[in-house]
């Protein structure tokens, strides 16, 4: 018996030893069987997580690159109306200007004819204002009595204005 001890710790180490060999050796031909596996399957189906994933980085890219054009292209609007806006400005602006010079034209021709109406009214004031010492220096008989004079003949061209039209 003991030899059959000695025996078992005498191969004992050299079992030990190819014990984990052929474990390692297992374990590599399962992970190149699954390598194998893995890569027939991808053949087969025709799909790859790089290629999908380098088809998902070019879509966006492209997006990306569309978004980044439709930007620019809506940046170029912006500028354009924002350009009309600013001529469009520019344009009210004189227009405005033209129309204040306008008006103080306006205003200044205004102010001269009220100066000049006012010119006019004190000479008509003046002008009354003469005739009015010049009536009450002449004597006052002799207005009436001509303005009879007129009215005793307004009379008689009348009546033979009427005695005409009842002979006819």
């Amino acid at each position: 018996m003991i030899d059959l001890a000695r025996e078992d710790s005498g191969h004992s180490p050299v079992r030990m030893g190819a014990q984990p060999i052929a474990l390692a050796a297992i374990i590599l031909a399962v992970i190149l069987a699954a390598v194998a596996g893995i890569t027939f399957w991808r053949a087969y189906t025709g799909t790859s997580p790089e290629l999908e994933r380098t088809a998902a980085a070019r879509q966006l890219q492209a997006r990306a690159a569309q978004a980044s054009e439709q930007l620019v292209e809506k940046t170029r609007g912006l500028e354009v109306t924002q350009q009309e806006s600013i001529d469009q400005l520019q344009m009210v602006q004189d227009q405005l200007h033209e129309v204040r010079k306008q008006l103080a034209a306006q205003q200044a021709d205004a102010k001269r004819l009220s100066d000049q109406i006012t010119a006019l009214t004190d000479a008509i004031t003046a002008l009354r204002e003469s005739f009015a010492s010049a009536q009450s220096a002449e004597p006052s008989d002799p207005a009436p009595s001509h303005h009879r004079a007129l009215r005793t003949r307004s009379h008689a061209s009348r009546g033979s204005h009427s005695a005409g039209k009842s002979g006819g």
